[in-house]
């Protein structure tokens, strides 16, 4: 197994949470696999950000060989604390 992602891009640990569940009975859409990222909001993400999405797609894309998924951010206005 190779280095983790928080090596790898260089945040914290905590930072990232991935997260795998299967469909529930109230999700609808048609896309096998839906991949949600929320990040925290800052003008500059938040100006590019469907460039951003984009890049996403295709590098996860690359790395995977998924070809029928979808991306979505999402970018609030939010605090977060890990109580360090």
């Amino acid at each position: 197994m190779g280095p983790s992602f928080e090596t790898v891009y260089q945040v914290p640990p905590g930072d990232v949470e991935i997260r795998f569940r299967p469909l529930g009975p109230l999700d609808r859409g048609g896309l096998p696999v839906v991949i949600e990222i929320r990040s925290t909001w800052f003008a500059a993400r938040a100006a590019d950000r469907q460039e951003r999405v984009d890049a996403l797609h295709a590098g996860i894309r690359a790395a995977t060989g998924l070809v029928d998924f979808g991306v979505h951010v999402s970018l609030p206005v939010a605090a977060w604390s890990r109580g360090e």
